[in-house]
């Protein structure tokens, strides 16, 4: 029978060693860790490149638990263990090592998509919003993958083949009862793909409007012209008709002018070269027609047509403004007054009708 100085098969002294084996490696772990760390923060500080930027992303994402499994499984090296400890201790330490490997590689990920959309939001912001997407979508195959191969490596003769095969036919189950998520997140990658619009563009939906904000895996956001913010379901929002303002290139303008039946003919024939004259005297305009259009019941009705060649809401509104005060003038000039909406009525004297 062994000893009370001999546990599990070792010595204290053998205990000992492991033990001051374990918190060495994670002292040495830690402050590795903030050395290294502070002197690339100076570095990157000082330099413009990226790389000393992503590595010292990388180092702050490094987790405890890490160095806690790879400090338990050095010591455990001069340890007599039975085999299922060993195998437990390998298990940790490959389940630590494959989950620091996705932060790892879920940081560098976000780090370079969230550097290159900064650069392309002002410049593109039709490759910012998809590559943003796609980092999104990067992130997640990623975490899938080490997923798979921490499984792999963790139970030895796993079938893979019918894992997959499983996670399918739970997949099908689980987007049975998700559906509706998963119809906003296929919806999403839609957007970035076919990019009906990209952040930046002011857009409308039915009689909602606003700047695009956000576009994300479930909703999309939009800031309105009166402060507040609109979220759409991005399956909701494909299911609308969308007018993408920001993608306009020309504005066409129609309105009418009305002048009492009384006008004479002289005047009538002038009204269209007048307008002409003064639509095609505006900058960022071109005109296109000005015609008698109709008799109305109250007043002779002239149709105009311009083209405003620049997007801009405000330059059409100036537009628009100088072309009524200048109308207003002109045809004060030449004696051309304005119809209002009125009625004459006509009464026959008595007997009228019997003569």
């Amino acid at each position: 029978m062994p000893s009370f100085s001999v546990l599990l098969e070792n010595g204290w002294g053998r205990w000992a060693t492991a033990l001051g084996i374990a918190v060495l490696v994670l002292g040495a772990g830690q402050i590795l860790q903030r050395v290294v760390l502070h002197r690339l923060r100076r570095v990157a500080e000082q330099t413009e490149t990226d790389l000393d930027d992503a590595l010292v992303d990388l180092l702050q994402r490094t987790r405890w638990f890490f160095f806690l499994a790879v400090a338990l499984w050095a010591g455990s090296q001069v340890l007599w263990l039975d085999p299922w400890v060993k195998d437990a201790l390998r298990k940790l330490l490959v389940t630590a090592f494959f989950l620091q490997l996705a932060l790892w590689g879920s940081g560098l990920i976000t780090h370079l998509v969230d550097r290159y959309t900064q650069r392309l939001l002002e410049e593109d912001a039709v490759t910012a919003t998809t590559i943003s997407a796609l980092g999104v979508v990067g992130r997640i195959l990623l975490w899938i993958l080490i997923a798979l191969l921490a499984l792999e490596n963790l139970f030895t003769g796993l079938n893979l083949s019918a894992l997959i095969a499983g996670l399918g036919i739970g997949g099908i189950a689980v987007g049975l009862a998700v559906q509706n998520i998963l119809g906003d997140l296929f919806a999403s990658l839609s957007i970035v793909l076919d990019k009906p619009f990209v952040i930046g563009d002011f857009i409308v939906v039915d009689n909602l409007m606003g700047t695009v904000e956000h576009i994300g895996l479930k909703s999309t956001r939009i800031r309105s012209l009166t402060g507040e913010q609109i979220i759409f379901g991005n399956s909701d929002l494909l299911k609308c008709r969308i007018r993408n303002y920001k993608r306009m290139q020309e504005r066409r303008v129609v309105f009418h002018l009305r002048v009492p039946h009384q006008t004479p003919v002289e005047k009538l024939e002038a009204i269209p070269g007048i307008l002409r004259e003064i639509i095609s005297a505006q900058p960022h305009v071109r005109f296109d027609r000005a015609h008698f259009a109709s008799f109305g019941n109250d007043a002779l009705l002239f149709e105009v047509v311009y083209w405003v060649t620049v997007p801009d809401y405000n330059v059409y509104m100036d537009v628009q403004q100088a072309i009524n005060l200048a109308i207003c003038r002109r045809f004060a000039a030449e004696g051309i007054s304005f119809a209002y909406p009125t009625q004459t009525v006509h009464l026959e004297p008595p007997g009228m009708r019997q003569s």
